[in-house]
């Protein structure tokens, strides 16, 4: 493979993080105004499966960070704002109005563009690292799931014992 084409593929590879981010993050305008939103707020009006769902596409571009040779002080800056943009997402009525706000896909790509010059392809001990702050977040996600479960069975345990 020459050098253009692993340029032109690498141009490739960032347009469609590019675009992913664009998705999650900005695909919608409103009228009248420069405010954009995208699919992570529309899908997190569902509670905790539309957070989760985008949390997943969000890896994708946390990964990518090592594919770009991204620093692991960068790598664990971008899984925080994965997790920050869950949890606060996955609250009820704040978490929906955070995620019309916090873009952490598109703060990630930042991170990626801003962070990557210079650097080489990541290393094994970078995905390693990686593959371990998408287990961590995988464990708060789960958590979160956890816990919605439990307060709706107590709220309906409540609900179902007193019309008894």
């Amino acid at each position: 493979m020459s050098d253009t084409e692993i340029t032109k593929r690498q141009v490739e590879i960032e347009e469609g993080l590019d675009n992913l981010a664009h998705y999650l993050d900005g695909l919608f305008r409103i009228p009248g105004t420069t405010w954009r939103f995208g699919l992570d707020a529309v899908i997190g009006l569902i509670p905790n499966v539309g957070d989760t769902i985008t949390s997943f596409a969000s890896f994708y571009i946390l990964l990518a960070g090592v594919r770009y040779g991204v620093p692991k002080i960068t790598l664990l800056r971008m899984a925080f704002n994965i997790g920050l943009d869950y949890v606060v997402g996955a609250i009820p009525f704040l978490g929906d109005a955070f995620d019309f706000v916090w873009k952490a896909n598109r703060q990630n790509m930042e991170l990626i563009r801003t962070r990557a010059a210079g650097h080489g392809k990541g290393k094994t001990s970078d995905y390693i690292f990686v593959f371990g702050l998408i287990g961590i977040l995988i464990l708060v996600l789960i958590s979160s799931i956890l816990v919605s479960v439990y307060v709706i069975s107590a709220i309906l345990w409540e609900i179902f014992t007193l019309n008894i």
